[in-house]
């Protein structure tokens, strides 16, 4: 089966950060949290949310992945960055990300952009990402979700 173009250019990024890992399309959708787990048989909180927020003085993107079983403390991760965040528009997403609200993978990106992640998906053995579109993703160690990133795990 051939991927969608954009689950193709999550593959390719990647095998560049030199991961085995596969993505997969599935037949239901993976727009949400909980989508995504009932689609791969996992619990919510082994799902990544690839949350896209813009520092409000810089205009940078700044991304954080969050369990599924969590939220993102805005006010937390704007101190973290520096300067307080607004969370993106769905055209301001596509422009940092180059993939669209619910398909948005963590790695890829159209932009650099400040990475956070979640201690919770850092210690998992296995997390399920979006692999570009609503019904693509991925899984992968929570380590080397850190790594492939280059996000900073930040203290819950």
């Amino acid at each position: 089966m051939s991927l969608p173009r954009s689950a193709r250019r999550v593959q390719d990024a990647l095998r560049a950060a030199g991961l085995d890992a596969d993505v997969r399309e599935l037949p239901d959708s993976t727009r949400t949290a909980p989508e995504a787990a009932a689609a791969v048989g996992t619990q919510v909180g082994a799902i990544v949310k690839s949350l896209v927020f813009v520092g409000r003085d810089s205009g940078r993107g700044v991304l954080v992945l969050v369990s599924g079983a969590n939220r993102a403390d805005e006010a937390r991760i704007g101190a973290l960055a520096g300067e307080p965040i607004d969370r993106a528009d769905a055209e301001a997403v596509r422009a940092l990300t180059g993939f669209a609200i619910g398909g948005v993978p963590p790695l890829g990106h159209a932009t650099d952009m400040r990475v956070f992640v979640d201690p919770d998906l850092a210690a998992r053995d296995v997390v399920w990402a979006a692999g570009g579109t609503p019904r693509t993703v991925f899984p992968l160690a929570g380590a080397e979700l850190v790594r492939v990133t280059g996000g900073t795990v930040y203290e819950a």
